[in-house]
């Protein structure tokens, strides 16, 4: 699957890209639990890069099994 975020592009709250994840108000609940993508704070401004969205996307894949008993 292709990135869907731009690596190199740096994306703030607001960034029409960003609600792919979630609204804003779950990408703060994610920052206060410490289990969302990695990001920066500056000043007030909270910062995404996007190679960090990428990995983070790609760490939290699920494969479903093959194999599932339902």
């Amino acid at each position: 699957m292709p990135n869907l975020f731009e690596d190199d592009r740096c994306y703030v709250l607001g960034d029409t890209e960003l609600e792919i994840l979630g609204d804003r108000d779950k990408l703060a609940q994610w920052r206060h639990k410490g289990v969302g993508p990695a990001y920066y704070k500056i000043g007030g401004k909270v910062i995404y890069r996007g190679s960090d969205l990428n990995a983070w996307l790609a760490a939290n894949r699920v494969e479903p099994s093959r194999d599932s008993t339902r």
